[in-house]
């Protein structure tokens, strides 16, 4: 088979090398030296797609997205296979990461999935988000730093809407959604027996307006604290549980498959935030007679919404909501 004038053939010692020791320096963070040499690999071997692939990845850990769409489409164009070649994948991020919503449809098609829309003509079956609604899983924030798991809502192959209220460290906000890898890096199981892949994010697609506040309250019981939750979801807003929603694991513990207790459908419990240490609490609802009254809460909601609720700041406790939940402090996290 002749490409470009050449005949295929494995690829050379010299692209073997120059490619082995890019990922190398990719490991150790080196983007820039790594990117000479896959230039390199692919001046030696352009009729490669592994060649163009490979430097498609290194654009998309600098998160160059233009230059990873460009690359990932040379990578494609010499492809031997029809339907399922990461390449594509590759490519689907990229555009999605640039909103290039037709190319990110004619990738996910090309990689074998079924896109809603699939047949139809003209701009309005091209030109959108795809909203595939791809059910439930996690993301993990900031992979390469003090990482946290939390749960999500799919939206296409690449794109994950937070529903869980990530801690303040994170800089992440609850609502927002993140463009995430292919590739799960661990599992959650849960108690009724679905699992739920974990993916890493690569970086925030769509910032939310929400702002998180830290909360402390005194809650006699599990019903008390449920009025708060309760309360936020019915305002639209959303609040959680953190001294029994978050567990520490390690980085191992967090990329393997580990078991995690089923919410509502919408919102799966707990999250973890990956550190040294042994792992905490496992489930959102702790047992009755291990209850805690005082328990630390993240709030997502506008200010204007809490000052309906209290004075924020103020020491002084005051009920949010039926169940007697008192207020002893809140602070904001931008």
């Amino acid at each position: 088979m002749r490409i470009f004038g050449k005949v295929r053939h494995r690829p050379s010692a010299s692209w073997r090398q120059a490619t082995d020791r890019a990922f190398t320096l990719i490991g150790d963070g080196r983007y820039e030296d790594a990117g000479a040499l896959l230039t390199r690999a692919v001046d030696l071997e352009p009729w490669l797609s592994e060649s163009w692939f490979n430097l498609a990845l290194l654009h998309k850990f600098r998160h160059d997205w233009e230059q990873a769409r460009a690359a990932g489409l040379r990578a494609v164009a010499l492809l031997d296979r029809e339907s399922g070649a990461p390449d594509w994948w590759n490519v689907g991020i990229a555009a999605t990461a640039l909103q290039d919503w037709p190319l990110a449809r004619r990738a996910w098609q090309a990689y074998g999935l079924k896109v809603p829309g699939d047949g139809q003509h003209g701009a309005a079956a091209t030109s959108e988000p795809l909203g595939m609604e791809l059910g439930s899983a996690a993301v993990r924030l900031s992979p390469e730093g003090e990482s946290e798991v939390v749960w999500g809502r799919r939206l296409d192959p690449a794109r994950m809407e937070v529903l869980s209220i990530p801690l303040p460290s994170s800089g992440r906000r609850w609502g927002e959604v993140v463009l995430h890898d292919g590739v799960p890096h661990g599992e959650r199981v849960t108690a009724a027996g679905p699992s739920y892949p974990v993916f890493d994010e690569i970086e925030l697609w769509a910032p939310s307006p929400v702002p998180t506040w830290v909360v402390l309250l005194e809650a006699a019981t599990e019903a008390d604290r449920d009025a708060l939750e309760q309360l936020a979801s019915d305002a639209g807003f959303a609040a959680e549980d953190w001294s029994s929603s978050v567990r520490l694991l390690c980085r191992t513990c967090s990329e393997s498959r580990m078991e995690s207790d089923e919410g509502d459908g919408e919102h799966l419990d707990p999250h973890d935030h990956s550190e040294p240490g042994h792992p905490g609490p496992l489930g959102h609802r702790t047992a009755g007679d291990l209850w805690v009254p005082e328990r630390e809460c993240g709030l997502a909601a506008p200010a204007g919404w809490c000052a309906g609720c209290w004075t924020a700041g103020s020491r002084t406790a005051r009920t949010a909501g039926s169940g007697g939940i008192s207020k002893k402090s809140a602070e904001w996290c931008p």
